[in-house]
């Protein structure tokens, strides 16, 4: 099967990929970067308003409100916040482990710059340490020291027009200011006054620099010299800006999740990993017997390879993230079921064990890559045009599947190598379906109609419901989740958000958290809702906090069609490619489509809302449906060339029940883990696995009795 040095070679890669996959992952709190929806936390958007900048003086606009955010988070003692901008006008700010409306709040403040003469006289600063602050003086903390600063500013960030970037004689960095007209006369009479003094920058009450006046100023431009680095020299330069150059921010999209509720999916999520891998494992451990014992090893390395990948990565293990490393679980055992229908099949023919092993690898192998290809596709789509989680999602999905294919198909063989090399002579199994005959094609054209009533039933319910079946990801809003204890009535709370001003608010139970309730409202209240509740209830705690402003909603549904469409006709181009026939192509993305708009409109019947997660939900059915599908088309392809002389849908039949119980145990198999993500994963993962539900079993059901066939009516109406 394998050379002797083969696989000693082989062996030494894979124990040398575990070794380094533990000694990446271990200690798992410290290796593995965990989302802000399980450590808690904020993610924020902002939106800075350039409209009244020049063109030129925006990149030092953005540069400036950066640096006023970083002031302004530092001052609550925060750690590892981390400020990033994103496209021309818009700061990404991420704040891990804290949940504070003050934060948010502050964010939104424009910067206040001033200039403050600081005190000579020493005993003066002495006093003031012992408390004795003399009248129009403060304290200010500076370089872990104190200045004595007037009260009252000699100039402010108005008066100031720009400040840049210069250079000395021997080519060290300073900072070169330019004050307005009346900026300059101002200046001019401070400097003529004080020389010998200090004037501290104060950006929103924080000493940021404080040099010494050597010489009255009159000209309006100054110059801050000192022994800088450049990153010192843009550090001041950027504090002056934001407030010479003052830049409204608004909150776009706020994401922020309480430490409890954090814990709780972390909780949640462990739980429905371990449900639906017992469940998975105890499946094949039974079915396959000593095959079984193969998969649970493979399976056991995928989860493995998948938390060294994060690391390996700089990825970010988030909830939906942890909803795909369940989800590889059971379509990874696909491809160890591919093999081992093709190994039952030639142990069927009387082939050696030996033989029948080699020929199953190499048999299953192309239909493994095919399948596994146009999933990771729909993956990329959905890192493409998702954020946060859902970008967790995709990485997971997609380190899942890669390491799928190869603890299956490199790992899996050379373990079937060893064990042949142990005199493994039999391979025992159990078999559901032994031998069929079932005239799939016969009943095509009741399936068709069945599935276009399903689809205009639903289609009519989801368009009915208009807006309203959009979550907030998509129409904009807010979505606020508090704990108050003891548990309030909702008809009480109501009535207490009504007396305070707020009747127009959507109340519900919030069932994951004992005395949860859910707030839903179109406007941003957030800060007004957290103090009525606070004084009108005896403990309240913000669980999270979702902000999606009306024009990120509409740039998150775009994204979201984009990532649909592109995902569909990247399956497209790639199913003909490798079929070489474009009906083929079209007929799986009809199906494809079909899986998609029935999931659609069962959840407009279940009540759900459409969000970014039941979005990813029906990429990942896309995903899953055209690996059915391929599977199939393999098998006509294989099976083609031997019945040569025989009808296309007798072909078709034959596709169909040769690789019948395969789609059987993967369809049982992966619906395993959904349930157990539906049932423990929480109300934040509800949608999203009651739309993977509905998806598998109708991309099952579309995958025999919708893509096939359409494939016979492409090519008779040819004829």
């Amino acid at each position: 099967m394998i050379k002797k040095a083969d696989l000693k070679l082989r062996t030494g890669v894979i124990i040398a990929v575990i070794v380094f996959s533990i000694f990446y992952i271990f200690p798992l709190g410290k290796t593995i970067n965990l989302g802000l929806d399980l450590k808690g936390g904020m993610y924020v958007l902002l939106k800075a308003d350039t409209a009244s900048i020049s063109p030129s003086k925006v990149q030092d606009a953005i540069n400036a409100a950066v640096e006023k955010i970083r002031n302004r988070i530092d001052i609550y003692g925060v750690k590892e916040t981390a400020i990033q901008v994103q496209g021309k006008s818009s700061i990404l700010v991420q704040v891990p482990g804290v949940i504070d409306r003050n934060i948010i709040d502050s964010l939104k403040e424009v910067g206040k710059l001033e200039f403050k003469l600081v005190e000579n006289n020493k005993e003066r600063l002495s006093l003031a340490l012992e408390g004795d602050i003399p009248d129009g003086y403060e304290l200010k903390e500076y370089e872990k020291s104190y200045l004595l600063v007037e009260s009252s500013p000699s100039l402010s960030g108005s008066d100031l027009s720009e400040s840049f970037m210069g250079f000395n004689a021997y080519g060290g960095a300073e900072v070169s200011m330019r004050f307005t007209p009346t900026g300059t006369k101002k200046f001019a009479e401070v400097t003529e006054k004080n020389v010998g003094r200090m004037l501290a920058i104060v950006l929103d009450g924080k000493v940021m620099s404080a040099p010494s006046i050597r010489e009255p100023i009159l000209s309006g431009q100054a110059q801050i010299t000192g022994d800088f680095t450049l990153d010192e020299a843009r550090l001041i330069i950027s504090v002056l800006n934001s407030g010479a150059l003052p830049v409204p921010l608004s909150v776009q999209e706020e994401r922020s999740v309480g430490p409890l509720l954090g814990s709780d999916s972390i909780h949640r999520g462990v739980n429905s990993i371990i449900l639906g891998a017992m469940l998975v494992v105890a499946f094949v451990l039974i079915y396959y017997l000593a095959g079984g014992v193969v998969t649970v090893i493979c399976l056991a390395l995928d989860l493995l390879f998948i938390l060294a990948g994060l690391h390996l990565f700089k990825g970010t293990l988030t909830l939906p993230g942890i909803a795909g490393m369940i989800l590889t679980l059971g379509m990874a055992v696909d491809a160890n079921v591919l093999i081992f229908e093709r190994i039952r099949e030639e142990l069927k023919v009387n082939k050696p064990i030996s033989i029948a092993i080699k020929n199953g690898f190499n048999r299953a192998k192309r239909t493994i890559f095919d399948a596994n290809i146009t999933t990771l596709i729909a993956a990329l789509f959905l890192f493409i045009y998702g954020t946060g989680p859902i970008k967790g999602f995709a990485t997971t999905l997609s380190l899942g599947i890669i390491a799928s294919i190869f603890t299956s198909v490199f790992i899996g063989r050379t373990i079937f190598a060893l064990l042949l090399d142990f005199r493994f002579k039999s391979f025992p199994m159990l078999s559901m379906i032994s031998s069929s005959h079932i005239n799939f094609i016969k009943i095509r054209h009741t399936c068709l109609v069945l599935s276009l009533a399903v689809i205009l039933v639903g289609m009519i319910n989801f368009y009915s419901k208009g807006d309203k079946i959009y979550g907030i990801d998509f129409q904009g809003g807010q979505v606020l989740e508090y704990k108050i204890e003891p548990p309030v009535n909702i008809e009480n709370l109501r009535s207490v958000l009504a007396r305070e001003g707020f009747a127009d608010v959507i109340i519900q139970e919030f069932k994951d958290v004992d005395g949860g309730v859910i707030i839903k409202t179109k406007e941003d209240i957030a800060t007004d809702i957290n103090k009525t509740l606070k004084n009108n209830f005896d403990q309240v705690e913000e669980l999270s906090v979702t902000t999606v402003g009306p024009a990120v909603g509409k740039i998150l549904r775009k994204k979201a069609y984009l990532a649909v469409m592109l995902s569909l006709l990247g399956m497209l181009v790639y199913v003909a490619f490798r079929f070489k026939h474009f009906d083929f192509a079209l007929a799986a993305v009809i199906a494809l489509f079909h899986d998609v708009i029935i999931s659609l409109g069962f959840l407009s019947f279940s009540g759900m809302e459409v969000n970014l997660l039941t979005v990813t939900a029906l990429l990942t059915i896309a995903g899953y449906s055209i690996n059915d599908t391929i599977v199939i088309y393999d098998r006509i392809r294989e099976i083609s060339p031997q019945m040569r002389k025989a009808p296309l849908k007798d072909i078709i039949n034959s596709a169909i029940n040769s690789t019948l119980s395969r789609t059987i145990i993967t369809s049982l198999t992966t619906l395993m883990v959904v349930a157990s993500i539906y049932f423990l994963g929480g109300e934040a993962l509800r949608g999203f696995s009651f739309v993977l539900l509905v998806g598998i079993i109708a991309g099952t059901y579309s995958s025999i009795y919708i893509a096939s066939p359409l494939v016979l009516l492409f090519r008779r109406s040819r004829v």
